[in-house]
């Protein structure tokens, strides 16, 4: 790939005297554990956006989650000078995620959840879903993954916009909808909800503006319930109004359930 061919070529040399290490976002090639500063590939016309890289299927983490000794010990090497805790704080990391190996995973994990299920083994079914939901949200939206300072771990934006992301997981719907917080949905441009199956598939998406699920739907407090019956027609399975928001539309085809798949196959 042209891409990992100018990392190779950028790592060739020190840039010690430039000022790319004030960059914030890089691209890494991760078979030679070796990185890029984004701004350099749009200084030398390699890509035009950050969109044109999500749809090579690139995927941006913050650095936190992706690993910051393997990043620090490179910038040092490359720059002569050590990465800031502060500035490590702000990098993004844009990596290609193995998608081969991440299905096979899925359809592994599937089968082991159902044996621990029909054990009577398996009680919580909240943490591996839910991180599955968010990963697989950030991948097909181009999302981008900010650290926040709260318990939550991270926020996430779209074209610099916040995106609040619920995950809902099981085959049968909560008859009570889903639970949004409601200041959380007043901080946020958007509202993502992703129905993941037993299966771990991807059973339905909903994408709305925020203002929007205040304006429509009631509050009950401090919480907003979207029943199924009164959200139902803005899932993916049932409107294309919004799948123009879809940057990586392989990665929704593959990762969800045959049904729905069968309906998105044509809208791309």
């Amino acid at each position: 790939m042209e891409l990992l061919k100018n990392i190779i070529d950028y790592n060739s040399k020190k840039h010690g005297g430039s000022d790319h290490s004030s960059c914030l976002d890089y691209v890494v090639d991760k078979t030679k554990n070796q990185f890029i500063p984004l701004k350099f590939l749009f200084s030398k016309k390699i890509l035009k956006d950050e969109k044109q890289l999500f749809a090579l299927g690139y995927v941006q983490v913050a650095l936190e989650t992706y690993g910051e000794d393997l990043f620090k010990t490179w910038f040092e090497d490359q720059y002569s000078k050590k990465c800031s805790l502060e500035q490590a704080r702000k990098i993004s990391i844009y990596y290609i995620p193995n998608m081969n190996d991440i299905f096979s995973s899925v359809e592994k994990i599937s089968r082991c959840y159902n044996d621990f299920r029909e054990n009577l083994i398996l009680n919580n079914r909240k943490k591996l879903p839910v991180q599955l939901g968010e990963w697989l949200c950030k991948s097909i939206f181009a999302l981008k993954q900010e650290k926040t300072s709260s318990q939550r771990g991270f926020d996430f934006f779209k074209d610099g916009k916040r995106v609040e992301v619920i995950i809902h997981w099981g085959d049968r719907s909560n008859p009570k909808g889903i639970k949004l917080k409601k200041s959380l949905v007043s901080l946020s441009e958007y509202t993502i909800i992703m129905l993941i199956s037993d299966s771990l598939l991807i059973r339905d998406i909903c994408f709305l503006d925020s203002e929007f699920i205040l304006r429509k739907f009631p509050t009950k407090g401090h919480t907003i319930f979207l029943k199924e019956l009164e959200v139902g027609s803005y899932y993916f399975s049932k409107s294309t109004k919004n799948l123009s928001k879809v940057v990586q539309s392989g990665t929704l085809l593959r990762f969800c359930t045959p049904k729905l798949a069968t309906y998105l196959a044509d809208k791309f």
